[in-house]
Formats: C-alpha cells, structure tokens, sequence
C-alpha cells in the first residue's frame, strides 16, 4: 500500500478540530492537509463518517470506534481498506458510564435539577445509595466495557459481564454468553451496554431484557442507539419494570424534542458525548500515525475492518 499524502476530512469536526489533528499528524512526520469531499490529492482519508469520495483510496481511516454507517460491501468492491479507532475510548467512555451510575446511585442529577430552580431538595432518607457491593452487568467486553469493568470493580462494585467467548476478563467475576443475557442481567442493579452495532445486536435489549431486569435496576447505554428497542425500553420505564436509565446514544440523534426520554426524572440524557475529550486528536493521530508507517512497510493495519 502506498500512502504519501494523509487527508483530514472536515467531519472529524464533529469530535475534535480537523486542523488540530492534520497539524499533529504532520508534527508525527505525516503529509497531511484538512480535506472536504475533494479527496482527489490525497491516497488516505481520516474521517468521522463516510462518503462516496472516499470509495478508489488506498485506505480510509475511522476516527470512531463504530462503523456501521460505512458501506463495507463498497469498500471491499473498490479495494479500499478501512481501519477504525477501537482500543482508544476505554477511559473515556468507562469514566461517562461510571459517572452516570454515581449520579443515578447519589441523585446528582436530581441535585443538579433542583439547583435549575434554586430549590434546596434533598433526597429522601432511603432514596439514594452506594454503588459500593452493587451488581453490574456488563454487555461487551471489548476495550469500552473492559475499561468499565476496571472502573466499576476499583469502586468496590461486583461485576460480571457478557461476550460471545466465555473466557474471563480482568476486573470481571462471572462471563455469560449472549444466549444466556437474561440469566445475565436478573440479579444487577445496572446493565450497561458496550456492544458494537451489528445484525446479532441490533434491538437486542428488547421488552423480555427489561422484563428480566430487577424494577430497581438501571439501563446504561454507551454503545448504539440501535442496541436497544426504544419503544421497550419507554414501556420498561412506564410500567416501572426498571427504574431508570442512563442513555449517551440513540436510535435518532439529535435525540428529538418529542422524545419521552427526555421526562423522566431518573433518566440521564447525554448527547452522545461519553467518548470526547481534549486529547481525542492526540490518540486518533498516534492509530493513523501507525498505520501510516505499517502501509509503508507493507505489513497489517492496525484495527483493520475491512
């Protein structure tokens, strides 16, 4: 593979300023310049989501870890290799998961709701709790569940968790497959999602999920929006089959004005934001970097997709 000239598609704005990145992978010692769709100068793309230009490149480089919206069919048809940023969100992403599960467990986010009105609204006496002996479940041990897992298990928290090899994991008691996803979420007083989108995991936290979750359970979700059955998971939190919800990632994003995820007061709506932070470029230019000096050298891509 011959890769002399890098471009940094203006997408990546949606993580990080595309000229911050295309300024340090040239510090790396990479010919790299900000690019619209006009990709015709450069031989690779660094990019936030796909587009049709990119299809004839040597190499398309993802600066997420999901890459559902790209059409792999195209890429393997055009000879166009494709490589994503899995491995670099574990702290992040594990920190936004945790973070949400202190809220929800010492009623932060109903503090910060009674601040809105100047109110002085403490919870009462049995209403919150430690997340210190409590049970989590959770779904996909890849590097974002994995660094959950670290986390939640530093915290004093029992974890367990789910993945298609039974093989145990750092920081993880018991490993259930995902034939076994009820037995494994029965007994967790939070199930938290760290699943790639894919036709084995889409709608996969539907109603017989929450119905087997406890009605004090919680539901946290930094994986896809398509992961779970928002329709189920409405009816879960009005029938109060669990009892609440921390959600960074939706089947619609922006998540709409007249969606009722929005009313619930023990619902935490973030705007898929679990996996930002200053130094995103930073970790995106070291994958590209490597990459970078790997197709020079004729060897595998790291996180090679496609």
């Amino acid at each position: 593979m011959h890769v002399d000239r890098i471009g940094v598609h203006e997408s990546v704005r949606a993580v990080c300023p595309p000229e911050a990145l295309a300024e340090h992978l040239r510090d790396l010692g990479a010919d790299a310049t900000v690019v619209g769709d006009d990709v015709s100068a450069v031989d690779a793309v660094a990019a936030f989501g796909h587009a049709d230009a990119f299809l004839g490149l040597e190499w398309v480089h993802c600066v997420r870890a999901g890459y559902d919206e790209f059409p792999l069919d195209a890429y393997r048809e055009s000879g166009t290799a494709l490589t994503n940023s899995s491995g670099i969100h574990g702290a992040a992403v594990g920190e936004t998961a945790l973070g949400v599960m202190l809220s929800l467990a010492r009623r932060l986010h109903t503090a910060r709701d009674a601040q809105a009105e100047r109110e002085w609204a403490q919870p009462a006496w049995d209403e919150s709790f430690t997340l210190t002996d409590e049970r989590l479940t959770v779904v996909g041990l890849g590097a974002v569940g994995r660094g959950l897992a670290r986390r939640a298990d530093g915290i004093g928290m029992r974890v367990d968790g789910v993945r298609r090899t039974p093989t145990p994991t750092p920081h993880t008691r018991e490993i259930y497959t995902p034939d076994r996803l009820h037995d494994a979420v029965a007994d967790a007083r939070f199930v938290a999602l760290a699943v790639p989108l894919t036709d084995d995991t889409a709608g996969m936290v539907d109603r017989s999920v929450f119905e087997a979750m406890r009605d004090d359970a919680y539901l946290v979700n930094v994986a896809r929006g398509g992961v779970v059955e928002t329709d189920a998971l409405v009816a879960a939190l009005d029938a109060g089959d669990i009892a609440g919800a921390g959600l960074d990632v939706f089947e619609r994003e922006p998540l709409p004005e007249d969606s009722p995820l929005w009313e619930y007061e023990d619902v935490v709506v973030t705007p898929h934001s679990g996996a930002l932070k200053r130094d995103y470029y930073r970790d995106v230019a070291a994958l590209v970097r490597q990459n970078a000096l790997h197709a020079a050298a004729d060897e595998e891509l790291v996180n090679r997709v496609v």
